[in-house]
């Protein structure tokens, strides 16, 4: 059961950060898009299951079908949702500069880990991606972000703080991150089942949908109603943990 904490009411005073004012998808802003959340960012994106190593190892996920099921209900009730949950509310609290709102929605997304290796797997792709982008993209929401938060985060918390600091819009930052969450573990599982690489691209293709309706209900919704029922892909991932021979970190 999560415990959710509803997050703190924007003062009167607050105004949007100049980078993070709602402006329309310019090719500048996909290109850094693209760029961010492609695997080829330095995050260590490939090295990160989800626990899906599990899956197939138990011949639980063995097959395109069992796969986009498994990858669904993450999305529908899962890891995935709450990311996009927390994702929303990041990008709300950077733009509108409520560094209080900021701060809880950091706390708990870090919290809401359920296992050591969910924790490794969000907070190692966060605390990267946030080195890489203040490094190249910096802003003076990220750096104030940054500072205050010793240059850690947890992943969909340090993409949405880019994207909203770089005034690339939530209604298009979120499916993709989402999509770019579901092709990594698609690529799991096309290495490791091994899946093909067309039937890959045909679960990708086929939960296109549901990422995008994934990401329209998140950003209607609040830290009010984070919560999880995938209890299967949480144990897998403790699993995961002793697993005897394994090629992913998590």
């Amino acid at each position: 059961m999560v415990t959710a904490i509803r997050t703190p009411e924007p003062r009167r005073d607050d105004r949007p950060a100049p980078e993070a004012m709602v402006e329309p998808l310019t090719p500048e802003r996909l290109l850094k898009l693209q760029t961010w959340l492609s695997p080829g960012f330095p995050i260590g994106a490939f090295s990160y299951s989800h626990g899906l190593e599990w899956a197939i190892e138990t011949g639980t996920v063995t097959d395109p079908e069992a796969l986009g099921g498994w990858i669904g209900e993450l999305l529908r009730r899962g890891s995935a949702r709450n990311d996009a949950i927390l994702f929303a509310e990041t990008w709300r609290a950077a733009a509108g500069r409520n560094a209080d709102a900021l701060r809880e929605v950091g706390e708990l997304a870090e919290s809401l880990a359920t296992s050591r290796e969910r924790h490794l797997e969000t907070m190692a792709q966060g605390t990267a991606f946030l080195k890489a982008v203040t490094a190249a993209w910096s802003t003076p929401t990220i750096e104030t972000f940054a500072g205050a938060h010793s240059n850690r985060a947890a992943y969909p918390v340090a993409v949405a703080l880019a994207t909203a600091s770089h005034a690339i819009p939530l209604a298009h930052s979120l499916p993709a991150y989402l999509h770019a969450f579901v092709a990594n573990l698609v690529s799991v599982a096309v290495r490791l089942v091994p899946l093909g690489q067309t039937n890959g691209l045909r679960v990708v293709s086929a939960l296109t949908p549901l990422v995008l309706e994934t990401a329209r209900a998140a950003e209607k919704l609040t830290l009010d109603d984070l919560g999880s029922a995938t209890v299967r892909s949480e144990l897998f991932s403790i699993q995961h943990e002793t697993q005897y021979s394994r090629i992913f970190r998590t």
